[in-house]
């Protein structure tokens, strides 16, 4: 099998800036672990059994994956190395049991403080040390690990390809999109930032889209700045849109 190379997360805190909604919040977070790496196309192929056929660059990042199957694949790994599935699902619903050490995908404010490493700019370094991004001229993601790492050994969290997130972008506005983070190989200084977020509906996927792997258990019912009552609560608020919000609907 090919392994997932993890590094641990130690504990922390961050902060989360929503810039449309003008809100800071800041999350304290309990030790876990992250993918050094994007999955890749490798492991992609490997964990969910695909021929192989349609992913001839094994070290590039798996792209063209929707949310439903990033989740599907980290239950599936879970599953290959002998692991209770972190999430369960009824339909297209997920639910994601905090107290299970299975495979799963980060949480917004686990990915952040893990892309910052320590860091407070929107860079962990220089820009085109440490990430592909337009100035490239890339036309498509490159082998992961081929720019300089964090602080905490984590390779590409900005650059090459955006990332999902486990996390609601905004469920009054944007009804079920899931968050996306760290930018792509088309994008420019601007959105390649540690602090920009965007959002896409669970089942869309694009050729800049990949994700990483995280573990991790907790005493529930939330965990690691993610809140299932928040979530509630922002879906039944009845206030006015943020100036600048495009609804999807």
């Amino acid at each position: 099998m090919v392994d997932i190379e993890l590094a641990r997360i130690p504990a922390g805190t961050v902060t989360l800036h929503d810039a449309r909604r003008e809100t800071r919040r800041v999350v304290e977070l309990q030790p876990f672990e992250i993918g050094v790496f994007a999955v890749t196309q490798e492991q992609l192929a490997e964990i969910l059994g695909d021929t192989g056929e349609e992913h001839p660059h094994p070290r590039r990042p798996a792209t063209g994956i929707s949310w439903q199957r990033a989740i599907r694949f980290c239950n599936a790994a879970s599953e290959w190395e002998g692991l209770d599935p972190a999430y369960s699902f009824d339909g297209e619903d997920v639910t994601w049991h905090v107290d299970v050490d299975g495979y799963r995908l980060p949480t917004e404010a686990e990915w952040e403080y893990a892309c910052r490493a320590g860091s407070s700019g929107p860079h962990y370094g220089p820009l085109a040390e440490v990430a592909w991004t337009a100035a490239d001229g890339s036309r498509a993601p490159r082998d992961v690990g081929g720019r300089m790492p964090n602080l905490f050994g984590l390779f590409d969290t900005l650059g090459n390809v955006w990332e999902w997130c486990w996390d609601l972008l905004d469920p009054l506005r944007y009804d079920e999109y899931r968050v996306l983070r760290g930018g792509g190989y088309a994008d420019d200084a601007w959105n390649v930032r540690a602090s920009v977020r965007r959002g896409g509906s669970p089942r869309m996927h694009h050729e800049d889209l990949g994700f990483r792997v995280a573990r991790g258990a907790f005493d529930g019912p939330d965990a690691q700045g993610w809140s299932a009552a928040a979530d509630r609560e922002r879906a039944a608020d009845d206030g006015p849109l943020p100036p600048g919000w495009t609804p999807r609907r």
